[in-house]
């Protein structure tokens, strides 16, 4: 793997562009939050689950026995989804479902793996 980055060989600034980029730039605050959602993105474990309430609503047994995991390792996850309002579920007698939050954690998904799937 090729580890130079290739730079420019001489300074050339475009003061306007960079003034009207600065405008447009969210502030460090959202940033911040944006970084903490890719991380919360970056485990396979929410992954996997992410991308099988993409399909459906499921709940806790069923995800446990869809991917291969235990209770406690699905439940930890889930929490973790949860507190960054990528998933919700609801109560049925004594079952619990969990779906997508909403259309953008789906849109999230679906495009990642689309990036994923594109060839060079």
């Amino acid at each position: 793997m090729d580890k130079q980055v290739p730079c420019c060989t001489e300074t050339c600034i475009n003061e306007d562009l960079l003034s009207t980029l600065q405008k447009s730039q969210p502030d460090l605050d959202s940033l911040q939050r944006l970084s903490e959602l890719f991380k919360v993105l970056g485990d396979v474990s929410r992954m996997r689950i992410l991308s099988a309430l993409t399909e459906h609503e499921l709940c806790v047994c069923e995800l446990m026995q869809l991917l291969s995991m235990k209770q406690s390792a699905v439940s930890q996850q889930l929490r973790v989804l949860k507190a960054h309002r990528l998933v919700r579920y609801r109560k049925e007698g004594r079952s619990v479902y969990y779906r997508l939050d909403d259309d953008h954690v789906q849109t999230l998904v679906a495009v990642g793996m689309e990036h994923i799937g594109e060839e060079r």
